[in-house]
């Protein structure tokens, strides 16, 4: 038994073909989250009627504050330093990968809420909470705790948050477009006109007559908001940019941009412009520039996110997991079905991606984040679309 166990512990600490010990891999793999744990029991303990530093509103102001200034200055920094034109073009898998794992998540969801049969009008919620995924702030997390051991598979410790944060940021944009268009539109309360419905009994459909009016059969152009534009288009006597002023403004409400165009996006937005001209990107993001003094100050402002989120994070669960209408079935097969079935659809498709050839050779932080967004817990702003 003894000459098992030492024959096993060698076994361990012997180098593999990559150059790390069976406990070495272990450890990159486990410390991040261990990181991560810690921060958030610290939240929990801050925000624990025995401490009471982050009561409900104190973390409210605090995710308020990540969300408008502390993400999109570290997005905006890191982003900005990263990217160029030809990297942009070299990078068009990471969006592409989003979109792929909104499909095969959300066809994944269907057949699993087709099996479970959730309780009527969670149907819809369950194929989104298994579709879609968190790809913004709890990557953000795990690279950045990842990327502090000097030891971490990616190399040197600045360039590898450097490339984690900007690939993460890249891809933020298109996750934004499908939660403000398919994620709101799946997610619109039912005829009933709320999701708090007491007889969970109720059926998976429900019963509507005719003359109901289903969310799903509105029509994107209202009767009366089509007479209300044609009057103005056609009463306007004014020049033709009055009336593209108000073709635009109309645009701008049906579209839901005021929704898509939040802070960590305008930041991606403005990082990808200004660093794709070169005049723009030496201007302001490399050391010596003029403007780097504003860059620098973002980057001193986007490294407090991350404790920021996980003390908000960790406060959040002071009150515990509370009651829920899903029932034990469904969230348990909502927690199966995006922790277990997705990931390794998402890694078969970054596989065959590889195969083709469609991603940058050699770079191993570009196939983590890709297989990152496969692999992350349902994303927490599809459910802040249910009590809207």
């Amino acid at each position: 038994m003894m000459g098992t166990m030492e024959r096993l512990l060698l076994a361990m600490e012997n180098q593999g073909p990559g150059g790390e010990s069976l406990l070495g891999s272990i450890k990159i793999a486990v410390l991040p989250i261990v990181k991560v744990f810690t921060m958030c029991f610290l939240g929990l303990l801050m925000a624990s009627k025995y401490v009471n530093i982050l009561p409900a509103s104190g973390r409210r102001l605090l995710n308020g504050l990540v969300f408008s200034l502390l993400l999109p200055c570290l997005i905006f920094s890191q982003l900005g330093q990263a990217v160029t034109l030809q990297k942009m073009l070299d990078w068009w898998f990471i969006p592409m990968n989003v979109i792929l794992s909104s499909i095969v998540g959300s066809i994944i969801g269907f057949i699993v809420a087709s099996i479970v049969r959730p309780p009527y009008p969670f149907f819809k919620f369950t194929i989104i909470h298994i579709g879609i995924g968190n790809i913004g702030n709890v990557p953000l997390v795990l690279i950045a705790a990842l990327c502090r051991d000097q030891n971490n598979p990616f190399g040197d410790s600045l360039k590898c948050s450097t490339d984690g944060t900007a690939y993460i940021s890249f891809g933020q944009w298109v996750g934004a477009i499908i939660l403000y268009t398919y994620v709101f539109n799946m997610l619109a309360p039912p005829p009933e006109g709320t999701f708090d419905i007491d007889n969970e009994r109720l059926p998976l459909k429900s019963s509507t007559t005719k003359s109901d009016v289903v969310p799903e059969q509105v029509p994107l152009l209202t009767q009366e908001e089509a007479e209300e534009v044609e009057s103005n288009l056609v009463s306007s006597s004014a020049s033709g940019k009055s009336k593209m002023k108000i073709i635009l403004a109309f645009l701008y409400e049906k579209l839901k941009l005021k929704q898509i165009l939040q802070p960590p996006i305008i930041a991606s937005i403005l990082a990808m412009t200004l660093g794709a001209v070169p005049f723009l990107k030496k201007l302001i993001f490399t050391p010596d520039a003029p403007l780097f003094f504003f860059t620098d100050s973002c980057m001193i402002l986007g490294e407090a996110m991350i404790p920021c989120i996980l003390l908000a994070l960790g406060g959040n669960l002071v009150d515990g997991p509370g009651s829920s209408k899903l029932g034990f079935r469904t969230t348990a097969a909502i927690v199966f079905a995006r922790l277990v079935l997705v990931p390794p659809v998402g890694l078969g498709i970054v596989m065959l991606a590889d195969k083709l050839g469609f991603l940058p050779p050699n770079d191993k932080m570009f196939r983590f984040v890709l297989l990152l967004q496969h692999s992350m817990p349902t994303s927490v702003l599809s459910g802040i679309w249910c009590c809207c």
